[in-house]
């Protein structure tokens, strides 16, 4: 049924890689696993798959997997996703499966671009270069980068599973990550966002720890 939408048996992440390992197309894990290939290793459950695909590459993709059931959504509801028919905003989400009568394996996240730019759909005015958006685990899986993904997980209420994603990312990412999601966070929650603060306290400690590398460099 099209609109069981609690019945999911996702897919592994390199079940996933093994399924798109053919795809002449850009994608790359998001969401929750995005966070965890960054990581290293799986800090947290995951109740589902998501893959990343530009909004422009969605028909290409839907070819590579015509021999699958694949509903579009704009939550909630869920509807079969014909063959050659272009998804538009507000439409972002494609759910996958075998077949009508399988569980769902994973989901598809259409990402808006603009030239060599990729766009944040919920403030067009934050965007990034795409040679920038994707990284690779040391076996050559893809995914999304974790400042980026944690800005998509950012929102006034934060989830109990956002949450531990940020903590799991923030000791890891560079100084250049952190400015860039706090500057972000700071254009999109003008009365202040919670991270933001983690954010600031990680960026004093970084720097306080290059001075004092760099005044025992000189000391030497």
């Amino acid at each position: 049924m099209s609109e069981d939408t609690h019945n999911w048996d996702p897919l592994s992440v390199d079940e996933t890689a093994e399924l798109l390992s053919e795809l002449k197309v850009p994608w790359c894990i998001a969401g929750g696993w995005a966070i965890d290939l960054f990581v290293g290793h799986e800090t947290r459950p995951h109740d589902d798959t998501d893959v990343l695909i530009r909004r422009d590459d969605q028909l290409e993709v839907q070819r590579y997997l015509w021999n699958w059931d694949l509903h579009k959504t704009q939550q909630p509801g869920l509807k079969p996703w014909p063959m050659g028919e272009f998804l538009n905003r507000p439409v972002d989400d494609i759910w996958c499966r075998r077949t009508p009568e399988s569980p769902w394996s994973f989901e598809l996240m259409l990402l808006d671009t603009e030239a060599d730019d990729w766009v944040f759909k919920r403030d067009p005015s934050i965007r990034g270069p795409l040679h920038r958006l994707i990284r690779r685990t040391p076996s050559g899986v893809a995914y999304l980068a974790p400042e980026i993904q944690l800005l998509y997980k950012a929102r006034p209420e934060i989830l109990h599973k956002d949450q531990a994603d940020f903590d799991a990312a923030l000791p890891l990412m560079t100084q250049a990550a952190c400015k860039w999601l706090l500057q972000c966070l700071e254009k999109r929650f003008t009365e202040g966002h919670d991270w933001a603060d983690s954010l600031r306290r990680r960026l004093a400690s970084k720097a306080a720890h290059t001075s004092l590398e760099r005044d025992r460099a000189e000391n030497e």
